[in-house]
């Protein structure tokens, strides 16, 4: 386990300049749109502690910045820190957002800090998915929200394989352009593995949450998984 999440905290290292062009290519360039809805469903308010776990480029924390204003305050946490100085330098401007080094699996946040939480596309990633909803339901606040976006493998079986047809003859293929090609092809090995979305239901009921509900959208290609504490 450990050396399976070393290799991923290297893969995220290396891939920081390119990461967003190359989540353009992979979401037909809806991915914006996408972490949109994703925030809007954490429902972040004026003056909220909100946090994002394996926040990448620093988009979906500047969104966050956003909602929260300049009397609340954002909590982008990563555990590659190349790709953390990355969305730090892209985000100067956001004076109220705190770029922190950090593991989903072990949150170096106190019990009931946060008034909501987002994540995207880093679920599918952490390697162990109970223990990471484990750690969201201690930091967030009773009644609070938590939203997390990620590609997932459809369950009808055109999309599939409309799914795997575009993995294969776009997403890596653009990767190889920019020298990454071995970094995406962990694509959809991590999907055949990734918790369908009824599955990460019962596993963050188990964890404690008392409402779980997971939103397909894109074809049951992409999904938002909403969580109340």
């Amino acid at each position: 386990m450990e050396t399976r999440a070393a290799e991923v905290q290297s893969l995220f290292d290396r891939i920081a300049p390119v990461y967003d062009e190359l989540n353009n290519t992979l979401s037909f360039g809806q991915h914006q749109i996408w972490k949109l809805m994703a925030v809007k469903w954490a429902e972040p308010k004026l003056g909220d502690r909100a946090l994002d776990i394996c926040c990448g480029s620093g988009d979906v924390a500047a969104l966050l910045s956003d909602r929260v204003g300049a009397d609340g305050t954002v909590i982008g946490l990563d555990f590659a820190e190349d790709m953390l100085d990355f969305a730090r330098q892209r985000n100067l401007e956001k004076k109220n957002i705190q770029w922190v080094p950090g593991d989903a699996l072990e949150l170096p946040l106190p019990d009931a800090h946060v008034d909501c939480i987002t994540m995207s596309y880093g679920l599918r990633n952490v390697v162990d998915i109970p223990k990471a909803f484990e750690e969201m339901y201690r930091v967030l606040k009773p009644g609070k929200k938590v939203a997390i976006l990620d590609m997932h493998r459809p369950s009808n079986p055109v999309i599939r394989r409309f799914q795997q047809w575009y993995l294969d003859n776009q997403v890596v293929p653009a990767a190889a352009k920019l020298g990454f090609v071995d970094e995406y092809a962990y694509i959809a090995p991590s999907l055949d593995r990734f918790p369908t979305g009824d599955e990460q239901v019962k596993i963050a009921i188990t964890a404690g949450f008392t409402k779980a509900i997971h939103y397909p959208i894109a074809g049951g290609t992409m999904g938002v998984l909403v969580l109340t504490k």
